[in-house]
């Protein structure tokens, strides 16, 4: 079966330029959007992606305010930094980056968060907000997802849609929104874990099949059904000799196998990854609207 690829740096860079018309708004009214963004430690993943963001923060015109500090910060330490960036106007946005180092209770730092800075959605009051479908800032990586369906002409609304995995980061938030009765949900949702019997047997139901497992090439061909949409979510480090890094990503989908059945699919990497730093900025924006009442 001939498959469609849903390009997300395409998509990505889509709603990038819906946002510079927002952000120039804003600049005349005074004031430039502003992300914090707080990095504990030398996590090499770590420094890579919140580069990444920062270098996007600065193609689109968002400020972006850079506090790395050494691994060995003390939770106090890091929740008076959060206190002082709830405090300061210029900063519209807060994101500390996870994994933190195993002295600081992520949750507690997470909740300190002003929720209206909260351009993560992980605020307690945010996910709240977002299963009662209320105006708040949505989670990234689902947020993202959900536009790509959308705007890649795969519109949830009436499908079945499989969910594999229940994180609180992509699982269960993106089931929630898939569900919810706006647009982009009005899906009939299933959510599949470690714990699901024939996982299989489930995701051939699939009109639409999202994998955030974290297994690489967890999901293969006899797990899905001829036209089947396919969001991958995973990115996964892989052993490879030939690679001059010595490793390959893949996601949690077998790309070169279920391809080949499925009506569109997201490669590793390209697809999700770039949608979720892009539904940063975004939030980002929101943020600084929603705080000057601008609608």
């Amino acid at each position: 079966m001939a498959h469609t690829l849903i390009d997300g740096k395409q998509i990505a860079a889509e709603v990038q330029g819906e946002l510079s018309g927002r952000i120039d708004r804003l600049v005349e009214t005074g004031h430039r959007p502003g992300l914090a963004v707080v990095l504990v430690g030398e996590n090499p993943a770590s420094i890579s992606y919140v580069t990444a963001k920062e270098r996007d923060c600065e193609k689109v015109g968002i400020a972006s305010f850079d506090h790395r500090l050494p691994v060995e910060t003390s939770q106090e330490a890091l929740l008076d930094l959060v206190a002082r960036l709830n405090a300061d106007d210029a900063v519209d946005g807060i994101l500390v980056q996870l994994p933190l180092p195993e002295q600081i209770d992520s949750d507690l730092v997470l909740q300190s968060i002003d929720p209206v800075k909260d351009v993560d959605g992980f605020h307690p009051l945010s996910l709240g907000r977002m299963l009662t479908g209320l105006p708040t800032l949505l989670p990234c990586t689902p947020h993202g997802v959900v536009q790509m369906l959308v705007r890649s002409g795969h519109d949830p609304a009436g499908k079945h849609v499989v969910v594999l995995g229940r994180s609180n980061i992509v699982g269960k938030p993106l089931a929630n929104l898939l569900a919810l009765k706006q647009p982009g949900g009005n899906a009939t949702v299933t959510v599949c874990h470690s714990r699901t019997p024939d996982i299989a047997a489930v995701t051939r139901q699939a009109d639409i099949l999202i994998a955030a497992i974290g297994k690489p090439e967890f999901v293969t061909a006899d797990m899905v059904k001829d036209g089947v949409v396919v969001i991958d979510v995973g990115v996964n480090r892989v052993d490879d000799a030939t690679r001059k890094r010595g490793y390959r990503l893949v996601g949690d989908v077998d790309f070169e196998g279920v391809k080949e059945r499925a009506s569109a699919i997201t490669p590793v990497p390209g697809g999700v990854g770039p949608m979720t730093r892009t539904m940063l900025l975004f939030n980002t924006v929101v943020a600084a609207e929603r705080r000057r009442g601008i609608e």
